[in-house]
């Protein structure tokens, strides 16, 4: 790949510019992003409600096991510690 070289004017006009093309650069971006939206797979509802029920029967597990890895622990260090 050839890269181009930097001349004197590049260096000025590529740090100052005008609000036009700020704002021109703001609506391209808006436009690829609406196109990019139109182009997701959005989940159903029922996917979209089976996978939060998934997560929080998960989270569910996880508390119970962390509860008695918890309680476990501090009645080792208890025993530890009374010794």
């Amino acid at each position: 790949m050839i890269k181009k070289q930097p001349s004197a004017q590049d260096g000025q006009s590529g740090s100052k510019k005008g609000i036009f093309a700020k704002v021109l650069d703001f609506k391209n971006y808006v436009e690829q992003s609406k196109a990019e939206m139109r182009k997701v797979t959005w989940p159903t509802l029922k996917e979209t409600r089976t996978t939060s029920l998934v997560v929080l029967g998960f989270v569910a597990v996880m508390v119970v096991f962390l509860g008695l890895v918890d309680l476990g622990l501090s009645e080792i260090i208890a025993l530890i510690l009374s010794a």
